[in-house]
């Protein structure tokens, strides 16, 4: 399993890069506003870092840029999305999952733009993205589970009926939102394609009190050692 940084913040993306290894990046309106820099510098600065770590092409380390979410017509989704990716060929344009929104990915697909439907909600809505082709979909846990709606079972249900009709792999699931390591580990467990989290989330996976406690045993070990 993949894991993307959600995050617009070059700090945050540069640690997470070279501490986890992290596989891609996804943004959205809220990470622009948190990194403190206009849209167009904050994706640009991103496009920098893919250059500089030499990791320029799709498949390397792909990178969610969204649509404003003002435009609700396919036609300017489609006109903006096209200026978005010429800014970087890593670019995946995320889409909203909306009538309008499949029309409009299906449409860059044909022009060879990737995109990632976002703020998908069921498994329903995750089927038209993959039997169209498109490269990402992206099912959200976070603010679902927030509402008391246990995770498990929807991204299962996507996962299995991406298996049965041949689209697992093909079309790749991002679990959104993901907000805790147990959601990291559920997703992992039903199969999901990719997570993608903020840094402190797989921060946190990284902690465990036994780890702490084991480091502490040996240290006093070690100090207690002739010869050390």
């Amino acid at each position: 399993m993949k894991y993307f940084l959600d995050s617009a913040k070059m700090d945050e993306i540069r640690y997470a890069y070279d501490t986890f290894g992290i596989d891609g990046v996804t943004t959205n309106p809220k990470h622009i506003m948190l990194s403190g820099k206009p849209f167009l510098t904050a994706i640009k600065d991103i496009a920098a870092f893919i250059e500089e770590k030499n990791l320029v092409g799709f498949e390397k380390f792909p990178v969610s840029v969204e649509v404003n979410p003002h435009i609700t017509e396919a036609d300017e989704m489609v006109k903006e999305a096209v200026k978005l990716a010429g800014i970087c060929p890593n670019f995946a344009i995320k889409i909203p999952c909306t009538e309008a929104g499949i029309e409009a990915a299906r449409r860059l697909e044909d022009m060879t733009i990737r995109t990632n439907v976002t703020l998908v909600f069921s498994a329903a809505q995750a089927i038209l993205p993959a039997k169209n082709g498109f490269a990402f979909v992206s099912p959200f846990i976070g603010w679902k589970e927030a509402n008391g709606e246990d995770c498990r079972r929807y991204i299962k249900d996507i996962v299995d009926i991406y298996k049965n009709y041949g689209y697992y792999g093909k079309t790749q699931i991002i679990c959104a939102a993901v907000r805790t390591p147990k959601q990291i580990v559920d997703c992992a467990v039903a199969g999901a394609d990719i997570v993608t989290a903020g840094l402190a989330v797989y921060q946190d996976s990284m902690k465990h009190p036994y780890t702490r406690q084991g480091i502490e045993t040996f240290i006093d070990a070690w100090d207690h050692t002739e010869g050390n």
